[in-house]
């Protein structure tokens, strides 16, 4: 009798637990749904908030601007689209490696800038060989003065250094020869004097037939003896450069042979002197020498005549000049010759002393075309030209053949009658250079 309460109680606890898990289930699915549709609904709003935003903001903008809001639309695109262009041009410059090369100047900025315009024409292109040198005195202008007569130093008016004239006195010496000679010549006269009066008297009378002729013949040779020995007297004072008058028979005046300059002085007052002590040099520096020396191999292109340009070595300067004298022997030691060339020297600027480079012509030639040389500038390591083109200049390379310093001939790049910046070429490189950094930049 007890089993059937205890069957019916526990299928009441099974429906009972079934119940409850359905319940469970329900609830579950409840707050599941609930969470979805409140993030679907938080998305809406933003979406409808923006988008409530982005309409008032357009109005807002279309009623202050109006028609301008559309420009500046227009605008922003444009610049976009200039910006790509730019982009699109850097890239393909990066990928060519190609740059513009014209340089852009007006007139006005040419002419400030002393840029000079010239045209390429043929020319005669000439070669030469610069060798060292030294510039010397002109020893054809140069003395060594002497007394010739030895004595006592009375008194020097000259001063080393000094500008001298012909004929004026440098120095005066009591000289007890010159007073010997200077009496010799005297006497010689005084005898002459005698002989001549003896002579006419001799003649008068042989004419009148009072003595004989042997007389008269006697007393002729007498005369021209006398006369000789008055000749001889003024000749010795001749060549020892003295006149035959003077207050003091002693008084010897050593006088300068030409203009020039005092170099050399060994002489002072009251000092004795002798006849072949060099007491003076001087020398004409109007016209130097620049003596050059040439090694061996360069003897067949130096020849008298030559035309020649002397650079000093010290500071700027420069001269032109003519081969005078080329040497017959090479020196054993050095293997070297020498040669001088004339030099004019009217400002006495080019002293005696000083290292010079000397400049000889050795052939010349004619080049189609020709340019200056300081047209030449170099760029990206190449020899490069400027030439002239509408609103300003272009960079040319150019292939160079001979040079003598101011012409240069262009064998590739311009032809004749091509015009071009002959001076002032680096300010125009200076521009490419910082058209070549902007554009890098």
């Amino acid at each position: 009798m007890k089993s059937k309460p205890d069957s019916k109680t526990n299928v009441a606890k099974q429906v009972i637990l079934i119940v409850a898990v359905l319940l469970i289930g329900a609830v579950l699915g409840w707050l599941i749904l609930a969470t979805e549709k409140s993030e679907s609904g938080e998305a809406q709003a933003e979406e409808s908030h923006a988008e409530a935003s982005g309409h008032t903001d357009d109005e807002h903008h279309g009623k202050q601007s109006g028609r301008g809001g559309k420009e500046h639309d227009h605008a922003e695109e444009h610049a976009d689209s200039e910006h790509h262009e730019r982009a699109a041009d850097g890239r393909k410059a990066e990928g060519s490696g190609e740059h513009d090369e014209t340089i852009k100047l007006t007139d006005a900025q040419i002419k400030n800038a002393g840029i000079a315009i010239a045209t390429a024409e043929p020319a005669r292109i000439k070669t030469s060989i610069t060798l060292p040198g030294e510039i010397r005195f002109n020893e054809d202008r140069t003395a060594h003065v002497l007394p010739r007569l030895g004595g006592q130093v009375e008194s020097v008016s000259a001063s080393l250094g000094d500008q001298v004239k012909k004929g004026q006195t440098l120095a005066v010496i009591a000289s007890t020869e010159l007073a010997e000679l200077r009496s010799d010549l005297l006497a010689a006269n005084q005898r002459r004097a005698l002989a001549k009066v003896t002579y006419q008297r001799e003649k008068q009378l042989w004419e009148e037939k009072i003595s004989a002729q042997q007389d008269y013949l006697q007393a002729e040779q007498a005369m021209r003896e006398a006369e000789i020995a008055v000749q001889r007297a003024r000749q010795k004072l001749t060549a020892f450069g003295v006149s035959a008058s003077g207050k003091q028979l002693n008084r010897y005046e050593l006088k300068a042979p030409f203009d020039g300059t005092l170099t050399e002085k060994h002489i002072s007052l009251g000092e004795s002197v002798k006849e072949d002590t060099r007491v003076f040099t001087i020398s004409d520096l109007s016209s130097v020498w620049a003596e050059i020396v040439v090694p061996a191999r360069d003897l067949d292109t130096i020849r008298v005549g030559q035309n020649v340009t002397v650079n000093a070595t010290a500071f700027e300067s420069k001269a032109s000049g003519e081969i005078s004298y080329v040497g017959p022997l090479v020196g054993e030691q050095t293997r070297t010759a020498r040669a001088r060339a004339v030099i004019a020297n009217p400002d006495l600027s080019w002293r005696p002393g000083l290292f010079v480079n000397v400049q000889i012509v050795a052939n010349e030639t004619g080049a189609p075309v020709a340019i200056v040389a300081d047209a030449v500038q170099s760029v990206e390591d190449k020899p490069t030209v400027f030439i002239k083109i509408a609103g300003g200049f272009k960079a040319q390379p150019v292939t160079l053949g001979k040079s003598d310093g101011e012409m240069v001939e262009v064998v590739k790049g311009i032809d004749a009658g091509t015009r071009y910046a002959a001076a002032g070429s680096f300010v125009i490189k200076s521009e490419l250079g910082k058209a070549s950094a902007e554009h890098a930049h």
